[in-house]
């Protein structure tokens, strides 16, 4: 790991990340890669594939309701829920209110990398409309996870 540095966040720039807005709070090169912290905003029915990755990630609902998912435990969660899924363990979530806000910790950094990598700077700071085809090929999905160490268990659950 690199050298931490002090960091007082005011503001992120806003990111469209498939579907959802993301803001990197904090990033892996400014706490010399201890930890990452994101928040989501997410639209109805916004859910991943069932997935894992080598960091552990931490959810922290702070609006709406979201289904979240790790190995066999299922349960909705509301605002003040927090949520643990450990490095190389499936999981994933489905949003049931009509948006969720989510603060989301990668310990150690790294998640920051995938969402920056499929994202593209949010032209206005909320959520974009839906899409009428794929907002990024199949292909580089594929390629970025590849390379990040996400495997895809599964479909998002039912």
């Amino acid at each position: 790991m690199g050298e931490a540095r002090p960091a007082l966040v005011e503001t992120a720039e806003p990111l469209w990340f498939l579907g959802t807005l993301a803001r990197v709070l904090v990033d892996g090169a400014t706490t010399g890669g201890r930890f990452a912290l994101i928040d989501v905003t997410l639209p109805k029915g916004a859910a991943p594939p069932l997935h894992s990755h080598p960091q552990d990630e931490t959810f922290y609902v702070l609006e709406g309701e979201v289904t979240m998912w790790v190995d066999d435990l299922s349960r909705p969660c509301g605002a003040g829920t927090v949520a643990f899924a450990p490095g190389g363990h499936p999981h994933a979530w489905r949003v049931e209110s009509d948006t969720a806000r989510m603060l989301i910790l990668s310990t150690p950094a790294g998640i920051e990398d995938y969402f920056r990598a499929l994202a593209e700077p949010a032209r206005w700071p909320w959520l974009q409309p839906p899409p009428d085809g794929p907002r990024v090929p199949a292909a580089r999905i594929e390629e970025v996870e590849r390379t990040l160490g996400v495997v895809r268990h599964g479909p998002p659950p039912e």
